[in-house]
């Protein structure tokens, strides 16, 4: 997420349609779309803006979003997996996560400590992974 644009989120999330901004010159699913019907994963979720948060919220909770530029929504139905190496929980606690989006996403929550607190889990250079 913290590798899309900002300017660009809406567009490469939720898609656009013809005409909806200089250089849209046809309909364009977005992410979201793409994936109606299986999974999408979104990596470092604690790097959206909050305006992009709401906007995610909207999808998580609704099933429905717009494209840039359309006049109905869109709806998907999509299943949601999210990842951050942010704390989340204590960014909602701090205000710079909101808290329905958290809410949103936290239906399991996996906490991994860093690969520098494993290391066995990080095979030799050249050398053979284990299972």
């Amino acid at each position: 997420m913290g590798a899309i644009p900002a300017e660009l989120f809406e567009s490469e999330m939720f898609g656009h349609v013809r005409g909806s901004f200089t250089g849209a010159v046809a309909d364009r699913k977005g992410l979201f779309e793409q994936a109606n019907r299986g999974t999408i994963f979104l990596d470092e979720v604690g790097e959206l803006q909050p305006e992009h948060q709401a906007k995610l919220l909207r999808v998580l909770q609704d099933k429905s979003f717009y494209r840039v530029g359309a006049t109905r929504p869109t709806t998907v139905d999509v299943r949601v997996v999210a990842a951050s190496n942010r704390d989340l929980e204590r960014g909602s606690a701090e205000g710079w996560f909101r808290e329905d989006p958290y809410f949103r996403l936290k239906g399991l929550v996996l906490r991994l400590p860093p690969l520098r607190e494993r290391p066995k889990d990080v095979p030799p250079a050249g050398g053979p992974i284990r299972p």
